[in-house]
């Protein structure tokens, strides 16, 4: 039962400007950021929330879904910041980073802003985005060899970056100079803060139309559904309890192999996601908060049951146990750089879950990594340079056809920085940009395939890294489907031990401290996705269509094997 009544065409029309605003917030940002991880590969996220909880109500569609469910805890932070103040005025805007209070990593910066109207605060404008460099041990900041937060970057709690609508220039000087890019800092400061405005005027201009409480009103009906919809999933699916399994390969600092586990209760319309089974908290940066675990559930969530609205609703029904223990809540100072890694394989596990109670809903596991690379150094003229990105591989095979080839993280709907624009920002050549052949997992549904990179450096010398998973443990299948193909990266070298010239990272997927010269290069042959269902029954003419592709290369039957005819 709903607490309040609206015809059903005005909650859409509302429901579709509602979600409007946080679109163009989007747009606007994208368009205006100087830093190509926001700019090309939207990094960013935008939406609106709950004035006394902090809870979403609504995302925009563009953005970082895993950044839509942690941002609420973020927005609470907030709150609980200016209940302790004494309150706020209009025009104020909070900016942070902290990981820990409803944050992610240190690279990914917050700005708050209260909406009100008539002397009472509606609701709250956010906005975040991925910076290119907010200082650290290493240029981009993935550094996989951290150890506390402090070797990761500058760490901001909430603070005003405007009060009263006055900036505060101290604050962005203190930004500033914790960057080796302050310009690309400046610029994406700057776009966020555009983004807020456009979406307060276009906010405002809705309440001026329907008027706060016809708003309001929209915005209880749609969490109200959210939570409806997810109890009429839950309670359509057999009760009873699910444990799963995945790993880790190591958390950068040490070689140890760290667990990921989750036991899934189901009872009536409830949901009970328990991580008690999963490894304490690790000296390396793939430890994650508490805000971060709960989130990226959100997001896997999200994937399983695709037409519940997404808002706070979701979680209404959803019970988490997650010990203060666990790499999964950790506190300040433990290191939180590598926190996608995790979030994926958190993803992984919601899928081997899901599949024993909805295997129609459920897609093989994709890559699993984003594989942070990094290649930074000095140009002729002096000035530096950082390219910083993250690459794609294959995504899972699902019920209705093979896994997407070379596609993004499922955390996000981000798009991967197109070649030309890093070869075009910064001094490297981009000698191999391919398809990865028989890397996709077989299955009924043939896992997407992964890719192969190649980057060879232009300049006179340059340091790289890699924070990069899934070297140890291929992307599994679901329903019978097979693994994709592992994570690998190798650098040129000139070390007596390289072999043919050539060496791999010693903790397989992760490492800091790669020197370059002129026309070395680094490469990396991403994972393919897991495949979905028994691959005998794939039949003969889609592998055919496979080998014809050059997606698969064994006539035999290669990843597809047992080929029905």
């Amino acid at each position: 039962m709903t607490s309040s009544k609206m015809d059903p065409v005005t909650l859409a029309i509302l429901k579709g400007r509602l979600e409007q605003i946080a679109d163009e917030m989007d747009a606007t940002l994208f368009r205006s950021a100087f830093n190509p991880i926001i700019a090309e590969a939207h990094d960013a996220s935008h939406g609106i929330y709950d004035a006394q909880t902090g809870e979403t109500l609504v995302q925009g569609k563009s953005g970082l879904p895993i950044f839509v469910g942690v941002m609420a805890f973020a927005v609470k932070a907030v709150i609980d910041r200016v209940e302790r103040d004494g309150g706020v005025d209009e025009g104020d805007v909070f900016i942070f980073n902290d990981p820990y209070d409803g944050g992610t990593h240190l690279s990914d910066f917050r700005l708050v802003r209260p909406v009100f109207r008539n002397g009472e605060i509606f609701c709250y404008l956010a906005s975040v985005g991925h910076w290119h460099d907010v200082g650290g041990n290493v240029p981009g900041n993935y550094n996989p060899q951290a150890t506390e937060s402090f070797q990761e970057g500058m760490l901001i709690p909430p603070v005003k970056l405007f009060e009263g609508g006055v900036l505060k220039s101290d604050i962005v000087d203190i930004l500033s100079a914790n960057s080796r890019l302050p310009n690309s800092l400046y610029g994406d400061m700057n776009a966020q803060i555009n983004a807020l405005d456009l979406g307060q005027q276009r906010l405002g201009d809705l309440l001026d139309e329907y008027g706060e409480l016809e708003v309001a009103t929209a915005l209880t009906l749609l969490r109200e559904r959210a939570d409806k919809m997810m109890r009429d999933h839950l309670a359509a699916l057999p009760d009873g309890t699910i444990s799963v399994e995945d790993y880790l390969d190591n958390d950068g600092v040490s070689d140890d192999v760290l667990t990921l586990a989750v036991d899934m209760t189901i009872t009536g319309d409830r949901l009970t996601i328990d991580f008690s089974r999963s490894s304490p908290a690790c000296a390396g940066p793939v430890n994650i908060s508490r805000s971060t675990t709960i989130a990226a559930t959100y997001v896997a969530l999200k994937h399983i049951f695709t037409d519940v609205p997404a808002n706070a609703g979701v979680l209404q029904p959803v019970e988490f146990i997650i010990p203060e223990d666990s790499f999964l809540s950790v506190t300040a100072p433990k290191p939180v750089g590598g926190y996608t890694e995790t979030i994926l394989r958190l993803i992984d596990v919601m899928f081997q879950a899901f599949q024993n109670v909805a295997p129609k809903r459920v897609n093989g596991c994709a890559y699993g990594t984003i594989n942070a690379l990094s290649l930074a150094g000095h140009r002729q003229d002096g000035s530096r340079w950082v390219m910083f990105s993250f690459f794609g591989g294959g995504h899972g095979g699902h019920p209705e056809g093979d896994g997407l080839n070379h596609g993004n993280a499922p955390i996000s709907t981000a798009t991967i920085p197109p070649l030309e624009i890093l070869e075009a920002a910064y001094p490297v050549a981009f000698t191999q940009w391919a398809l990865r052949p028989d890397s996709g997992g077989a299955g009924q549904h043939r896992g997407g395939l992964g890719a192969v990179y190649e980057i060879e450096l232009l300049e006179e010398s340059a340091t790289a890294f890699l924070f990069g998973e899934r070297g140890k443990f291929p992307p599994p299948g679901v329903a019978g489907g097979g693994a994709g193909a592992a994570n690998r990266f190798y650098f040129d070298s000139d070390s007596p031990e390289a072999e043919n010239g050539r060496e791999s990272p010693p903790l397989v997927s992760k490492m800091t401290g790669i020197n370059l010269k002129r026309g070395q290069r680094v490469r990396l042959e991403t994972p393919g996705g897991g495949g979905y269902g028994d691959a005998a029954t794939r039949s003969r003419s889609r592998h055919q269509h496979d080998l014809d592709q050059g997606y698969v290369t064994d006539v035999t039957g290669g990843k597809s094997r047992g080929a029905a005819s």
